[in-house]
């Protein structure tokens, strides 16, 4: 995927991230980092509950084995760069952007309509992770975290892809694109109504 031109039209994100964010990150990179670690540790293991919940669906379970082995290993390389800044793992936040998300969920209904709104949601949130990676490694003073980030916005921009195929694996492309929209301007709505702050990803 091409990420060279505007992110957010790329991924059909709604709303931009409101530009003071990279700012309020580089003053806050300890927190920014362990943030950052702590997303990565979830991806993986939502990624192994996707498997273990629909371990039936072949597709779906060998396109989500390797993404939690590089989701792991992105929490191991974020470690690093903190325990090489003399910085420490702080405790996991709690993560308004993702319960909000999560509360759109459909709970009851059908299985098809359950497992839709899972990899939308991923696909979400890796689009909108995609799409604030790539303003930390435009914005961000440091070049080497500038090259730091900027491997981590290609890494989610084929995970937004994926998690979208994966839908429209199992569930008819129409229906899967009109919930899509649906949830795209769920998201614009959250990031609308949620505070700017520079120590979360999200």
């Amino acid at each position: 995927m091409d990420l060279s031109n505007d992110t957010r039209a790329i991924l059909g994100l709604q709303l931009p991230t409101d530009p003071r964010w990279v700012d309020l990150a580089a003053l806050s990179l300890e927190e920014i980092l362990t943030d950052h670690a702590y997303c990565e540790q979830k991806a993986a293991l939502t990624c192994i509950s996707l498997i273990q919940r629909y371990s039936e669906r072949v597709e779906l379970v060998q396109a989500l084995a390797p993404i939690v082995t590089e989701e792991w290993g992105h929490f191991r390389l974020v470690l690093a760069e903190l325990n090489k800044r003399g910085l420490v793992l702080g405790r996991q936040r709690k993560d308004k952007y993702v319960n909000a998300l999560m509360e759109f969920q459909q709970k009851g209904g059908d299985l098809e309509s359950r497992l839709l709104d899972q990899l939308l949601t991923m696909a979400l949130i890796e689009a909108r992770s995609c799409e604030r990676f790539k303003r930390l490694s435009e914005g961000l003073g440091d070049p080497y975290l500038q090259q730091f980030y900027r491997r981590f916005m290609e890494s989610e921009a084929g995970h937004y892809t994926l998690f979208i195929e994966l839908a429209e694996t199992y569930i008819e492309p129409s229906r899967v694109r009109a919930r899509w929209n649906e949830w795209l301007a769920h998201e614009s709505e959250v990031i609308k109504n949620l505070e700017v702050r520079g120590d979360r990803i999200h």
